[in-house]
Formats: structure tokens, C-alpha cells, sequence
């Protein structure tokens, strides 16, 4: 329980924050495993840089590390030419 009031609105915001951030992490998270579960070379090079630009965002906004967004992004790339 919040003893100010400065300290409530701070609970506020970081809730909010925090929905906002795992909404859009959560986003990016199934377009990376359906872009992995796709077997079609075309299809997975047409949403590759949908998929890198919103890893690209996370990384950007401090959602998640930068390395972590540049391993994915390499793990992604991987797969896809692997196809």
C-alpha cells in the first residue's frame, strides 16, 4: 500500500507500462514462432522484415536487450535460409 500519493500514481503508470510492454512482447513472440513454423521459403522471406521490425521496437524501447534482439534476429535468419 502506497503511503504517498506521488508513490500511488507511480504504481499506476508502472501497471500500465507493464500491460503495454507484455502486450507487445507477447505480439512478437507469435510472429517469431509462426515465421519459425513456417515450411514455405517465400512466404517466411515476405515476413522476415515485419518480424525484424518489431524486434527491433522491443529492443529499441528497452522491452527487451539488444543482444537478445540480435540473436533472435540471427536465430531468424538461420532458419530461413535454411529453408
Amino acid at each position: 500500500m502506497a503511503n504517498h500519493a506521488s508513490a500511488d500514481k507511480r504504481n499506476r503508470q508502472s501497471e500500465k507500462r507493464r500491460e503495454h510492454n507484455r502486450y507487445y512482447a507477447k505480439t512478437t513472440r507469435n510472429a517469431i514462432r509462426a515465421l519459425r513454423n513456417t515450411t514455405d521459403k517465400a512466404a517466411a522471406e515476405a515476413s522476415m522484415p515485419k518480424v525484424f521490425a518489431m524486434i527491433d521496437k522491443l529492443a529499441k524501447s528497452n522491452i527487451i536487450h539488444k543482444n537478445k534482439a540480435s540473436n533472435l534476429k540471427s536465430g531468424i535468419a538461420v532458419y530461413v535460409n535454411k529453408l
